[in-house]
């Protein structure tokens, strides 16, 4: 009994390592699971698209520079030239905003100096006014109190 079992875990084992090497194999080119196609890219050079703006316009300069004087940053006439006199005015005047300094200038900086975008030629704007909406207390009360119950807010 104990010889049968031993000669069928014999055969079981060999039939077992032979089915392993008689299994057919894919062979594969040595190509294959590689990219075939090159990359077009020019080797040790390297093209850097410079992005957004890179340098004031001299009649955006004088723009800057006459607020910057009449908002007392800036001395002397506005000459149109972006330079390091107008540089460090437009730095001290975000400074004193608490603004950051290092890029320039900040769009809130201009825009505080009167300089931001102009409306006046959009599409609506023909018959309108941009200026500032009138105080609350020019609003007539009967006015104001549907305001209120319009909005839900109960006072």
């Amino acid at each position: 009994m104990y010889r049968f079992r031993f000669v069928l875990a014999l055969l079981i084992g060999a039939g077992i390592l032979s089915s392993t090497a008689y299994a057919s194999r894919i062979h594969r080119s040595p190509t294959s699971g590689q990219q075939t196609h090159r990359s077009h890219s020019v080797t040790g050079k390297r093209y850097h698209r410079t992005r957004g703006q890179q340098a004031i316009a001299p009649d955006r300069a004088m723009q800057i520079q006459q607020a910057l004087i009449r908002e007392h940053y800036l001395s002397g006439e506005p000459t149109g030239k972006w330079d390091s006199t107008t540089v460090a005015a437009m730095q001290k005047y975000q400074s004193d905003q608490g603004w950051q300094t290092k890029l320039m200038p900040d769009s809130r900086a201009l825009k505080k100096l009167g300089l931001g975008p102009d409306y006046s030629n959009a599409l609506n704007a023909k018959d309108s006014s941009f200026s500032d909406p009138p105080p609350a207390s020019t609003i007539p009360a009967h006015q104001d109190s549907g305001f209120a119950a319009a909005s839900g807010v109960h006072q």
